[in-house]
């Protein structure tokens, strides 16, 4: 079983910038493959970013240039420094786990397994 905590949600103006975290706690973390999604009121969660096999990180295109996935994994952490926000980035975001030995597309929410509850992003224009 893992857990995942994150934090460091809020509301920010455009432009600005947030780190969000996760901390994950039940298991060797550098197993896990590490997702963030998001979901928007009214509209499906959907991939941000990831942190997958040999440390790659993937984002969708929308956020590219703007958002970085990284992690810490002496401190079961894993992070999404998000700059240059802009309104539609409000939502609520959620990281996720996959142990890698199991594979799986980093792109699909069916795969993951373990998610945390999520902290609420604000971007006022």
């Amino acid at each position: 079983q893992v857990q995942l905590v994150e934090s460091g949600g809020g509301l920010v103006q455009a432009g600005g910038s947030l780190r969000l975290s996760c901390l994950a706690s039940g298991r060797t973390f550098s197993d896990y493959g590490m997702g963030w999604f998001r979901q928007a009121p009214g509209k499906e969660r959907e991939f941000v970013a990831a942190t997958w096999s040999g440390g790659i990180a993937y984002y969708t295109d929308s956020v590219k240039g703007r958002f970085t996935i990284s992690r810490d994994n002496a401190k079961n952490t894993v992070y999404l420094q998000m700059n240059s926000l802009k309104p539609e980035d409000t939502a609520v975001y959620y990281c996720a786990a996959r142990n890698l030995r199991y594979g799986g597309n980093y792109y699909y929410t069916q795969i993951y397994d373990y998610w945390g509850q999520g902290t609420h992003i604000t971007v006022s224009s």
